[in-house]
């Protein structure tokens, strides 16, 4: 049976290709994809800021895509590890600047943060 250690906190989701290779994301904001054959970590994928909840193999075997608590999804190329793409739903209050609203408590105010509004001067 082979083992595959590398990451530094819990791993959240795998997945396998046709190809003998698999998928591993973590908590540790990371994606590995491995080489189930020899155990080997081909390629550490990194750029999330928060854990990486789910990964998938493209039907191509060309891509590779997470999801991730930073609310983030990213498209990476699966043969050079280069994220290609980060889409991010866009937030209720993105952009809004809130900088100088008044009345509002401070879990209010990072609740409007939370959703997108910043404090710009």
């Amino acid at each position: 049976m082979q083992q595959f250690s590398g990451h530094s906190g819990p791993v959240l989701c795998i997945a396998f290709n046709a190809d003998g290779t698999l998928l591993a994301s973590s908590s540790d904001q990371t994606v590995k994809l491995w080489d189930t054959a020899t155990g080997a970590c081909i390629r550490t994928l990194t750029g999330h800021s928060h854990g990486v909840q789910s990964v998938a193999f493209s039907q191509t075997d060309a891509y590779l895509t997470n999801g991730s608590e930073d609310e983030t999804i990213k498209l990476w190329d699966l043969h050079t590890g280069k994220c290609l793409r980060t889409l991010r739903v866009r937030r209720l209050y993105e952009g809004m600047n809130i900088a100088e609203t008044t009345g509002l408590t401070d879990a209010q105010m990072a609740t409007l943060k939370s959703l997108g509004a910043i404090e710009a001067d």
